[in-house]
C-alpha cells in the first residue's frame, strides 16, 4: 500500500472512530448482540450465556455506529483483576482500527477500577488478534488445551495477561 493510500485509509478509520458511541450493555441490546456473534463467530455464544452474563453483572459494553450495534464486551472483574471474556467488532467493520479502540477502553475502565491485571483468552489459530493483544502489552501466560470449539474438533487457547499497575516485587 503506497504511504499516500495509507495515510487516506488511517484519516478514515479515525474518522470512523470518531462517530462510535461505546455504552453500558442492556438485556434489550441482546437479540442484535447476537447478530453481531452469529456473524462473527463459526461457534457462537447463546443467548443464554449473554443474559446469564448481564444477570451476574458482569461489565458489558456495547459498540455503536449511527445507533446500530457493531460490537460488544463481556468483562468478569474480580478482586485485583478482570477477564475480558467476549471482546467482538462485526466482521464489515474490522480492520478500522475498532478493535484495537474498543480494547483501549477496556484497558482504561478496569484502570479506574484499580484492576492489576487484565486476562483474556485467544485461539492459538487467530494471528490477527494475537499481534494486537502484543502491540497492546499482552504477553502469554499459559495455555488452556482443547479450550474452543473447532471445525473438527477443539482447538488450544492461549492464555494473554497485561498488568494495568506496577507488577509486585517477586
Amino acid at each position: 500500500m503506497s504511504v499516500e493510500r495509507r495515510s487516506t485509509q488511517q484519516q478514515l478509520n479515525a474518522s470512523l472512530r470518531e462517530q462510535v458511541v461505546i455504552r453500558k450493555m442492556y438485556f434489550n441490546d441482546l437479540n442484535k448482540v447476537m447478530a453481531v456473534e452469529e456473524k462473527a463467530y463459526p461457534h457462537p455464544w447463546t443467548l443464554g450465556i449473554f443474559r446469564d452474563c448481564l444477570r451476574v453483572g458482569y461489565l458489558a459494553w456495547v459498540m455503536e455506529l449511527d445507533d446500530e450495534i457493531i460490537g460488544y464486551t463481556i468483562v468478569m472483574q474480580s478482586p485485583g483483576e478482570a477477564h475480558v471474556l467476549n471482546i467482538c467488532i462485526h466482521p464489515d467493520y474490522q480492520g478500522r482500527g475498532l478493535g484495537r479502540y474498543f480494547l483501549r477502553f477496556v484497558i482504561a475502565q478496569m484502570q479506574q477500577r484499580q484492576v492489576e491485571m487484565l486476562l483474556l483468552e485467544v485461539r492459538r489459530t487467530n494471528s490477527v488478534a494475537q499481534s494486537l493483544y502484543a502491540s497492546e502489552g499482552f504477553h502469554q501466560l499459559g495455555v488452556r488445551k482443547d479450550y474452543y470449539p473447532a471445525g473438527q474438533g477443539r482447538e488450544d487457547a492461549i492464555i494473554l495477561a497485561r498488568y494495568l499497575s506496577e507488577r509486585p516485587e517477586q
